[in-house]
């Protein structure tokens, strides 16, 4: 799989999931969204597909194509989807031309509200809500990225193989998010809700720590050393993770 397509599939499983905890999370958006009910498909030309569904004031991303989408939109390529995200180019909607207000005026709201947690800075993160939702987003996107990469990505393949059959929880202190990443054989799943036995545990002290690290703004080795992160049980499968994650910043940046 070339780089544009595995750049898509980040982007639709890792980027845009996002959009079910923004929801949730954002006060302003789940007022948008309340009253919606219908799911839109992003498609590409020989590429990968999304559905993003609103329903009951809940938001669910899910790859491939949906059932029954009142929206759907086509991109010719994955590059072209991949300049969608940035901003770049707009897709070309083939079904729901009805809603075209919304895909002008109402989705730009909630993709420049997920854009703007998702892009944090110094003052943004100084508020402790913003610092929250962030760290939230940038680990759902690190642990859905991780299991898109180590499927398709070729030293993404190569490290998964040395992952065993488990789970590997990734854990903020005291009562910060979790993600857990579940391997079985050719399948990965990941779920937010703590496992009762995981095979192997990363811990970080705060969500600062978690913060500065899943940005690359702290030494993940001087944290070791400090204690600020900590890691318990199957060592080498948090190891083969990271060096996973390592490749992220290959595709989205």
């Amino acid at each position: 799989m070339n780089h544009e397509k595995i750049k898509a599939l980040l982007n639709m499983n890792a980027v845009m999931k996002n959009l079910e905890e923004l929801v949730r999370l954002d006060s302003q958006v789940a007022e948008q969204v309340k009253d919606l009910d219908f799911a839109m498909e992003f498609s590409t030309l020989f590429g990968p597909k999304c559905s993003v569904e609103f329903k009951a004031g809940q938001c669910r991303v899910r790859p491939g194509k949906h059932a029954s989408p009142r929206i759907r939109l086509l991109c010719f390529s994955s590059a072209h989807f991949n300049r969608v995200m940035e901003g770049k180019s707009n897709p070309i909607p083939v079904k729901g031309i009805r809603f075209l207000k919304f895909l002008s005026t109402e989705f730009p709201k909630i993709t420049d509200r997920l854009e703007y947690y998702l892009k944090p800075d110094g003052a943004k993160l100084a508020d402790p809500e913003y610092l929250k939702i962030n760290t939230r987003f940038t680990l759902n996107t690190a642990m859905n990225a991780v299991k898109f990469l180590a499927i398709h990505d070729p030293l993404g393949k190569f490290n998964r193989a040395h992952i065993p059959t488990g789970t590997v929880q990734f854990q903020v202190l005291p009562d910060g998010p979790s993600a857990v990443l579940h391997f079985d054989g050719d399948t990965i799943e990941v779920s937010d809700q703590p496992c009762a036995s995981p095979s192997a545990v990363l811990l970080f002290k705060d969500e600062q720590t978690a913060n500065d690290l899943l940005n690359g703004n702290c030494d993940a080795f001087a944290a070791l050393a400090t204690g600020d992160v900590k890691m318990k049980g199957r060592i080498p499968m948090i190891e083969a993770i990271n060096l996973i994650l390592d490749r992220i910043p290959m595709y989205l940046s």
